[in-house]
Formats: C-alpha cells, structure tokens, sequence
C-alpha cells in the first residue's frame, strides 16, 4: 500500500458514505449541547452550541441533552464529559459498541465502517451531515455536492510551510478541521483564526511566507472575508477567498490539498506521523494520564 492510500480511499468514498447517514432522527425539544475532542469537536461545533470535553468535564453544561461525537465511542475525555453530565446524553459515531455506546441513551451510527486512516475525514463528514439531520435539515443533496467537491481543481500552493485559515458563523468549525488536516496529513504549520479576529492584531506575524484561505460565508461574514484578503494580499500573501457551500463541502478542498501537498513533500498522511518513534513517544505520554 503506497503512502496516503488509506487517506485518499477515505477521501473518495465520501459521497457513498454520506448517502448511509441516517436522516430520521430529530433532537428533542429543549437546550442542547455538543462535544467532542479533534475533529470531533469540530464536527460538534457544527451543531450549535458546543464546549470541548475538558471544558465539559470541568464544567458540566448546563442543558437538557448533551450530544457526544466520538468516531470509535472510545475517547477517554469525551467518556468522561458524558458521565459528568446528569441528563440525556446521545452519542454521534461509527461504533455504537463502545464505551460511550453503552453509557448513551441514544446512538446514531453514522457511517457503515470505521475510517483506518487516523487522518480523519469521512468520519467527520458523515458525523456534520448526522449532526444536520437531527436539527431536520435535508440532507439529501449532500453526496453530490462533495462529488462536484472532489472534482474540482485544487489551489496552487507553493513552497510554503505556513499556512492560514480563517472562517467566521458556521464555517469557523470548517476552518479548524481544514488546519487540523493539514498538520496532521501534511505536516505544516497551520492556524485556524475567526475572521474577525484575524484583523485584529494577529495580522503583525504574517507576511508573504503564509498561504492563506479565507472562507467566504454569508452576508456580513461575507464582506469581512473579502477585507481580510485584501489585507492579507496588501502583506503579499498568496490569498485565496473560499466561497461557502456547507461545512461537509466545504472541508473537502482542505482534505484534499493536505494529501496533495503530502505527496508533493513526501510525506505520509495516513498515520498522522506517529509511525516516527518521537511523535508515537509523545502520544503515548499523552495518554498516560488516561491510563493512570
């Protein structure tokens, strides 16, 4: 198996996978939380309010349900905000035979396999167009627009190591998942910034060395996205406005350039570089905790 496969398979088999999401659960009445850790934090973020599995740990939300994503039911943070939170709780994965699974009152399996590469994307995919079903929203058109999304010319990109995203509304969650893609898969310096607070001072440590994304979003979110290009090609960068369809579309353009720039740079995304013994050493000192 060539470097990245098990990422690219993922990558294509997004439309498939989407049209196995299960579209016929709705959320009950009442406030709803969402959490998470890693991508699936990001996937949470696309629910509505949602607080990430320390934060809900340390401080249980207070809310009606709390919604769990976890793509193997088995992340020891997110298991622990679960079982700090006193009402319902329902769990968003591709394993319902798991911890959380057991603990959850309500599971929705929302893809027909677990993903091997550790580089998500599938998982995260199904789990927003999951999290879009249970608020009723239709979700049908789904698989064709990543389609089209998977055959689109990819950006240029350049020799850059950094790299920058920024997003605001819905497509902030978008942003986040698009730098964790590409640290994981290729390895680069990337950061995830709200629009608005790109333009306030974190502008100072950014030049022409930087590849930059802006998600382009809706009305007023819209009109700061196109400042915050302008202001980004003013300090020479290479600058791109994204425009915005739905977070499971629009993450893909990001899935697909960090597998891109990993072949141009040799570099293998499936194992998100904890197949080197200094980047397995630290996660493993990662999970002693959790072990303890």
């Amino acid at each position: 198996m060539a470097s990245g496969d098990l990422t690219r398979a993922a990558i294509a088999a997004q439309p498939e996978w989407l049209r196995t999401v299960p579209a016929d659960r709705r959320l009950p009445a009442g406030k709803v939380v969402f959490t998470g850790c890693g991508t699936s934090f990001h996937a949470a973020q696309t629910g509505g309010p949602a607080v990430q599995a320390l934060e809900a740990v340390l401080a249980p939300p207070d809310a009606d349900v709390l919604v769990v994503v976890s793509h193997e039911g088995d992340t020891p943070l997110s298991l622990e905000a679960a079982r700090a939170f006193s009402g319902p709780r329902w769990l968003v994965t591709g394993k319902p035979e798991s911890p959380l699974g057991e603990l959850c009152e309500e599971v929705i399996v929302c893809t027909p396999a677990i993903e091997e590469s550790w580089c998500h994307t599938a998982s995260y995919t199904c789990a927003v167009a999951a999290i879009a079903a249970l608020h009723g929203e239709d979700i049908s058109s789904l698989p064709g627009a990543v389609e089209e999304a998977l055959a689109a010319d990819l950006p240029l990109v350049g020799n850059q190591e950094r790299f920058l995203v920024a997003g605001a509304g819905r497509d902030l969650a978008t942003a986040h998942e698009a730098v964790l893609k590409l640290r994981e898969g290729a390895w680069v310096a990337a950061e995830a910034y709200e629009t608005e607070q790109l333009l306030h001072g974190y502008l100072a440590a950014v030049d022409e060395f930087v590849r930059a994304f802006v998600l382009e979003g809706e009305g007023r979110a819209a009109e700061r996205a196109a400042a915050a290009v302008a202001a980004l090609r003013e300090l020479g960068c290479d600058a791109t406005l994204v425009p915005t369809r739905h977070p499971v579309v629009d993450v893909v353009l990001f899935q697909r350039l960090a597998v891109r720039i990993a072949e141009l740079r040799g570099r293998e995304p499936d194992r998100i570089r904890r197949d080197d013994p200094r980047w397995a050493a630290a996660a493993r000192a990662a999970k002693a905790d959790n072990a303890a």
